[in-house]
C-alpha cells in the first residue's frame, strides 16, 4: 500500500527535512508541501491525502485547528517543538506525536503506525463481518476486551472507562469518546450522552430517562433521545 501524504510547516529548512524523509519511504508518496495550513487546506480538499505531517504552531491557521476541519479519514501526525501540545494531539486522534528535532528512524516509526492504522481502517472496511473484540491500551500493555461483555463506556476528560461485566472499575484508557464511537458496531452500541455510551444488549431498566446499571443511573440527554428511541422502538414488541 502506498499512503499519499501532505507535509506542512512554516519553517523552509523543515519542510526540506520532511522532503527527504518522504522520499526515503517507499511507501510515502508526497503529494504536496505546504508552508500554511491555509493552503494545505486547499489541496486536501482537492487531491486524495491519506496522511499529513503537520506543525502546529503556525500564523492564521494552526495545525491543531486545520486537524478539526478535515476529514476523519485524513490521518495527522504533529511535528513540533513545543511538548505541551501532545495531549491536545490525542484529543484530535493523531496518529502520533514527532517532537523536534527528530530523526528519521522517529519519522519512519511514525510513518509506519499511520500505514497500519491506515491498512487495519480499510480491511475493516471492506469485510462485512463485524469485530466480536477490540483491542485499547491501558497501563503500558494491550488489552482484548469482548464487545458482548461491554456494559458501558464513560468519557473521563481525557480519557475514557470502559466497564465490563467482569473488571469492578473498568479499564482506563487514554482515548476520546468520539475515537471510541468509531470503532463500535451502531446496532449494538449507542451513545445516550455527551459522557456514555451503552452496550443496548444490557439495559434492563430505563427509569425517567436514566438508564439504570445496579446503582448507576446513566442520563439519556436531550440531544440523543431521538436515536436511541428510535433504536428501542425497533426492538419493542409492543
Amino acid at each position: 500500500m502506498t499512503l499519499n501524504c501532505l507535509i506542512v510547516d512554516d519553517e523552509p529548512l523543515a519542510l526540506d527535512l520532511l522532503e527527504s524523509y518522504v522520499s526515503r519511504t517507499p511507501f510515502l508518496h508526497l503529494v504536496a508541501q505546504c508552508d500554511s495550513a491555509v493552503k494545505a487546506l486547499a489541496v486536501i480538499e482537492e487531491e486524495p491525502v491519506d496522511l499529513v505531517f503537520l506543525d502546529i504552531q503556525m500564523p492564521e491557521l494552526n495545525g491543531l485547528e486545520l486537524s478539526r476541519l478535515v476529514s476523519n479519514k485524513v490521518k495527522i501526525i504533529f511535528t513540533t517543538a513545543f511538548e505541551q501540545y501532545a495531549l491536545e494531539g490525542f484529543r484530535v486522534d493523531a496518529i502520533d506525536y514527532l517532537l523536534k528535532p527528530f530523526n528519521y528512524s522517529e519519522f519512519l516509526r511514525a510513518a509506519t503506525k499511520a500505514l497500519r492504522w491506515i491498512e487495519m481502517s480499510r480491511a475493516e472496511n471492506v469485510s462485512s463481518k463485524v469485530p466480536d473484540s477490540i483491542f485499547v491500551k491501558s497501563d503500558y500493555k494491550l488489552i482484548q476486551i469482548q464487545l458482548k461483555d461491554i456494559l458501558y463506556i464513560e468519557g473521563l476528560k481525557d480519557y475514557i472507562r470502559i466497564q465490563t461485566e467482569d473488571k469492578e472499575g473498568g479499564i482506563l484508557t487514554l482515548m476520546s469518546m468520539k475515537s471510541i464511537e468509531d470503532h463500535l458496531p451502531g446496532d449494538l452500541f449507542i451513545r445516550v450522552h455527551r459522557s456514555y455510551i451503552v452496550n443496548i444488549n444490557k439495559i434492563k431498566t430505563i427509569e425517567r430517562n436514566r438508564i439504570v446499571f445496579g446503582k448507576l443511573y446513566i442520563p439519556i440527554s436531550d440531544s440523543y433521545k431521538d436515536r436511541f428511541m428510535e433504536l428501542l422502538d425497533k426492538r419493542a414488541i409492543n
